[in-house]
């Protein structure tokens, strides 16, 4: 996602700020990549190192690896810089904003699809919208300034103050396909049909219901639910989940973060999530 930004963005603008571990060369740039967008020719981008504060810093990682990689680059961040999450799932974001309170953390939430073909190519694999809203309270005042300075990409940014229901409405896709991509293997189209989705999917949409009515307050019906997560599997039915490319790597998924967060709320919560927690433990014994 990090490079499909990069690629949108005016060249000069952007810097790459590497992880712990992750030494720049002196003279050499960060990152070079083939870049496919939607419209037009590919192009290579070019990113060097971040050398300075910026006046945005984008987190474009893995959920799981979002404290570390914030915590590795925040003594070159100004306190005034606002942060913007880009992660899939829940949890991480609310852990960023609860471990520092007092700056401009924000979280977006976006439908724009990428995808990495080959190593060094990045492809823009479908037109969606980006919402960016607060988490913390100093962020509210960053939050026009921000979807203004993501917008310069062309893609089409939205500022949400509710943005913790905006990432429940993700969540609910994710969790309705991610791991069971991963289980079965298989294409976003495909469970549809299978009987392990089949079996499964009503109980899920259930607990979902549950918990996102008790932790947000947002009514939204289980036929709804299951809904909305086969209109988008029928619509990228030949995608590749991230959890199933993880899988795949043998990398570790995000599924903490997916059915992992919905059955820890719902724990917390005093609401039965088995559905939940069995695609958790499954994806878990997936990989070592």
């Amino acid at each position: 996602m990090g490079q499909l930004w990069a690629g949108y963005l005016a060249a000069g603008t952007v810097t790459f700020a590497p992880r712990q571990g992750h030494t720049p060369e002196t003279g050499k740039p960060a990152l070079t990549y083939t870049f496919q967008p939607l419209e037009g020719p590919e192009a290579v981008v070019t990113v060097p190192y971040l050398l300075a504060s910026p006046s945005l810093l984008m987190v474009t990682t893995k959920a799981g690896d979002t404290l570390d990689a914030i915590e590795s680059n925040l003594h070159d961040i100004v306190p005034d810089t606002p942060i913007v999450l880009f992660q899939n799932g829940m949890g991480c974001q609310q852990a960023v904003a609860e471990r520092w309170p007092q700056r401009p953390i924000l979280a977006a939430s976006t439908t724009e699809g990428a995808n990495r073909p080959a190593p060094g190519c990045t492809v823009h694999a479908g037109k969606g919208e980006t919402w960016v809203g607060p988490l913390t309270k100093s962020a509210t005042t960053h939050l026009t300034r921000v979807v203004t300075a993501l917008g310069t990409s062309g893609l089409t940014v939205h500022a949400e103050k509710d943005i913790q229901s905006r990432l429940w409405d993700k969540l609910i896709i994710n969790a309705g396909i991610n791991a069971f991509t991963a289980i079965l293997d298989c294409p976003n189209g495909d469970i549809l049909a299978d009987p392990f989705y089949q079996e499964h999917i009503d109980e899920l949409c259930d607990e979902i219901s549950t918990v996102m009515k008790r932790d947000i307050g947002k009514d939204l019906p289980s036929i709804t639910i299951r809904e909305r997560i086969e209109t988008v599997a029928r619509k990228t039915a030949r995608n590749t989940s991230s959890m199933r490319s993880d899988r795949r790597r043998g990398r570790p998924t995000e599924i903490d973060f997916i059915n992992g967060y919905i059955a820890r709320r719902g724990h917390a919560l005093g609401v039965d999530v088995p559905a939940n927690q069995m695609l958790t433990n499954r994806i878990k014994q997936l990989l070592p």
